[in-house]
């Protein structure tokens, strides 16, 4: 049942992100003056539509994307002589990147939204100033320290599990992973904890015992902390978002080069049987997949279910949001690659001063954008194919 949830979830999630692209389109497209006679998510036969002005919304019967028409995408499309002038190919070149880029930049924002939220609202995993368990010794024998092994520090000194490590030298613990390098970096000196404990605050010296780790003396006191989500603050939370934004964006792009490569393997693990590399190339279908493995694992504490699932839509908005700006038709790259040649012309026509040429042709492209629709179509069956028979088993 919970399986069932995570595909739902994963349904609607991308539905929102398309109906967010193409609002993206709709919005500066409209800004800009330029008529849209259609808004739909899907494909095919319409199942329900509502006109509201000059524009008809609704939803089609194939949820494989979704499409906002705007007149005279193309130059041979006849116009009547009221929207002659609110054709998108007679829109300056910069409008033109802007209606064609906002699909994109949305995505974008959206990925960078879920990230906030992720750290802001959600939590990750992350070890906190609470003491889960104090260790008597560094090593055990049977289950129990040697007679000869001294008491660690915090054994030493009174540190119970359940307690909160609140400051070290005054400093106030934010964040453990970087505030225990002060006790990390002092072997054989002695500092101040502040610890709270049933509501109440105390006060220990403790001297961390040197303990060579990778050849370098740190200082060890002998407290194992317990592992949670935690929340951040809201400047803490941008820089995080950000940061983790940029690695996948990167890493996107470094997918995306990587694409061609991957295919033989991915013909080879579908038709042979081989077991799926969870690097290699996933679907819809997959990451549907991976959805439901996400939120019916029991494993995980619902806020972990959750962080995992708002990861896994953050990281799709990135890299559909970088596919769409390739430069080829019929995505919006390819699109925004004909109006960066058109404006090349103009201003090549301008120097020259000679009258400015016309727009480019889009459907004298058409058998690029047939060929690319087949190279995309094909990919898809195989992925599909190879989601439905031969899943990818994450190790979420």
């Amino acid at each position: 049942m919970l399986a069932i949830v995570g595909v739902l979830a994963f349904i609607v999630a991308l539905l929102f992100s398309v109906m967010l692209h193409e609002l993206g389109h709709f919005l500066f497209a409209k800004r800009f003056g330029m008529k849209i006679t259609e808004f739909f998510l899907g494909f095919g036969k319409r199942l329900w539509s509502f006109t509201r002005g000059e524009t008809e919304f609704g939803v089609k019967a194939i949820p494989a994307g979704g499409y906002c028409r705007i007149v005279g995408m193309s130059s041979r499309e006849e116009l009547t002589s009221e929207d002659s002038g609110r054709a998108f190919y007679k829109a300056s070149v910069g409008k033109r990147l802007i209606v064609l880029g906002a699909g994109s930049t949305l995505h974008f924002i959206l990925g960078f939204v879920l990230l906030f939220t992720l750290f802001a609202a959600v939590g990750t995993a992350s070890i906190t100033p609470v003491v889960e368990q104090v260790a008597s010794c560094y090593t055990t024998i049977n289950g129990k320290c040697p007679a000869s092994s001294p008491v660690l520090p915090a054994k030493a000194v009174g540190i119970l599990a359940g307690d909160r490590i609140t400051s070290i030298n005054g400093q106030p613990v934010r964040d453990w992973s970087k505030d225990v390098q002060i006790i990390r970096n002092s072997p054989g000196v002695p500092i101040d904890l502040k610890v709270e404990r049933n509501g109440q605050e105390l006060s220990f010296t403790i001297t961390p015992t040197a303990q060579m780790v990778n050849g370098k003396s740190v200082g060890i006191i002998g407290v194992i902390n317990k592992v949670g989500m935690l929340r951040q603050t809201p400047i803490d939370s941008t820089v995080h978002a950000w940061q983790l934004g940029h690695q996948l964006f990167t890493s996107s792009i470094s997918s995306l080069v990587s694409l061609p490569g991957k295919i033989p393997a991915l013909i080879s693990e579908t038709l042979g049987g081989k077991a799926r590399d969870p690097q290699g190339l996933v679907g819809v279908v997959g990451v549907a997949q991976a959805s439901a493995q996400t939120v019916s694992d029991s494993k995980l504490a619902w806020n972990e279910r959750i962080a995992t699932f708002i990861m896994i839509i953050a990281s799709l908005n990135i890299f559909v949001g970088i596919f769409n700006l390739l430069p080829l038709l019929p995505l919006d790259g390819g699109h925004m690659a004909v109006a960066i040649v058109d404006g090349l012309r103009n201003f090549w026509a301008r120097v020259r001063r000679r009258p400015v040429p016309r727009p480019i042709d889009v459907e004298a492209l058409t058998p690029i954008t047939i060929v690319v629709f087949l190279f995309l179509a094909a990919l898809s069956i195989l992925l599909l194919a190879a989601d439905i028979f031969n899943p990818v088993h994450f190790n979420l």
